[in-house]
């Protein structure tokens, strides 16, 4: 377990998170229960915000990334925090607007967004909206004619830079849905492009080089590659960037497989970066560009825990022993999306030795529906607690209602005290939108 003064083993040997025992907040709130600590989240967001004000002058603006995790609560804080949020879809905006999110302070993103989501952006006046095709350029462009406002834009570019990760989450490659590459000319073609639209004003650029990246060279080599390309285009076209967003994809804790990083680590790896910026300004004669960074898994992913309860074991002696949860693959589809790995422990026998290792099966009508293999456990029990760590990011975000299970609560603890974020859903809202035709009446 990745300790901390916020999650710990208490004296009752249970595990304790936000000063709330996890067997307490299971048995009042039930479960599959997410839980999401409120002052680790907070912690992550000052060391970054810090760190920029600290060592860049301020001249630049941490931006929650709402795709890891979205509702009206995190807003909230994000807003407290002083920090900007990105948002990839309508309904992202819908739930930071509904919060109360100041509007100049969020950037949408998305390779295909609709027509409705930018109509939408343009009206509620969002800060800055990332380009990433050249129809979208043109539908903004009318869209903010027709609203009578110059929209501030950045374009999302390729540096070709692949970091060390798993192969469905680079989004950086030549070969990426997401972007236009420097290398083969298509990203100065779209500058081109869009610095002739009259209603669009270009601020700069935007990528983002992957997820869960550990290696500080790998955002120091993508510096590199975007000060280059905006120095090639300042003497092509006459335009200097002033603003430059380098994307997310800090690392977070798994399991001892990944690096331990505290709090104060991640200002490491934001201080290779801007330094990267600052040495390159310097090296090309550029302007210091106001400097974006997206960090959303690495705040809230150790932030937050699910609970489970145990239900039926299965042991298939030589093979396998199979230890199934209440919850599954509708709360958490990760490992039958990626194999990805967790950590996870039993909560009202934290302390006990592990004796075993066992493979945590969810409750879907489907083979693959697995948490987590190889998991070293003391002996589960029918009614344990199973916390499985390192759930803050992707998890509520991905959640489904497969097999019509529900949508697991959301709860948010600081100071021994737990609320909902998100409530329980219910079978009646399971079924809200289903209608029955006359005929078949």
């Amino acid at each position: 377990m990745n300790e901390r003064d916020t999650l710990k083993i208490n004296l009752a040997g249970h595990l304790e998170i936000g000063g709330c025992d996890c067997v307490d907040l299971a048995e009042k709130f039930g479960t599959p229960l997410y839980v999401f600590d409120e002052k680790y989240i907070r912690d992550m967001m000052r060391i970054y915000k810090n760190t920029i004000d600290g060592e860049y002058g301020g001249n630049g603006l941490v931006l929650y990334a709402s795709k890891a995790f979205s509702c009206k609560a995190v807003y909230k804080i994000a807003a407290q925090e002083g920090i900007g949020v990105d948002v990839v879809s309508g309904g992202e905006l819908y739930t930071a607007i509904s919060a109360g999110f100041p509007a100049d302070k969020i950037y949408m993103h998305g390779n295909n967004k609709l027509d409705r989501e930018l109509e939408y952006a343009v009206e509620v006046k969002v800060g800055t909206i990332v380009v990433d095709s050249y129809s979208e350029a043109d539908i903004l462009n009318d869209i903010a004619a027709k609203a009578g406002i110059v929209q501030n834009v950045l374009i999302r570019i390729n540096p070709g830079v692949e970091a060390h990760t798993h192969a469905f989450v680079q989004t950086a490659r030549t070969d990426s849905k997401f972007g236009f590459s420097i290398s083969d000319g298509t990203a100065e073609n779209i500058t081109q492009h869009v610095l002739a639209k009259s209603n669009l004003k270009l601020k700069g650029y935007h990528c983002h080089i992957g997820s869960q990246i550990f290696e500080k060279q790998s955002f120091v080599l993508a510096v590199n590659k975007c000060m280059d390309f905006i120095a090639h285009i300042k003497n092509a076209t006459g335009f200097e960037a002033d603003t430059l967003n380098m994307g997310g994809g800090f690392g977070i804790w798994y399991t001892d497989e990944d690096a331990k990083i505290n709090v104060e680590g991640y200002a490491d790896y934001l201080k290779a970066l801007l330094n990267a910026v600052k040495a390159k300004s310097k090296e090309l004669g550029l302007k210091l560009p106001y400097v974006l960074i997206e960090p959303g898994r690495s705040i809230v992913g150790e932030a937050g825990i699910t609970l489970y309860t145990v239900g039926a074991i299965k042991d298939i002696p030589g093979i396998k022993k199979y230890v199934a949860i209440d919850g599954g693959m509708f709360d958490n589809p990760r490992y039958a999306l990626y194999q990805s790995k967790y950590s996870a422990l039993i909560a009202n026998r934290a302390n006990e030795e592990c004796t075993e290792k066992v493979t945590i099966a969810g409750k879907c009508c489907e083979s693959g529906d697995i948490i987590a293999v190889d998991v070293p456990m003391p002996k589960a029990k029918r009614g344990d607690i199973i916390a499985v760590l390192s759930t803050g990011a992707y998890n509520y975000s991905m959640a489904s209602n497969y097999n019509r299970n529900f949508v697991p609560a959301c709860v948010l603890v600081k100071d021994g005290k737990a609320n909902y974020i998100v409530k329980p859903q219910t079978y009646e809202e399971l079924v809200r939108g289903d209608v029955v035709p006359d005929y078949l009446k």
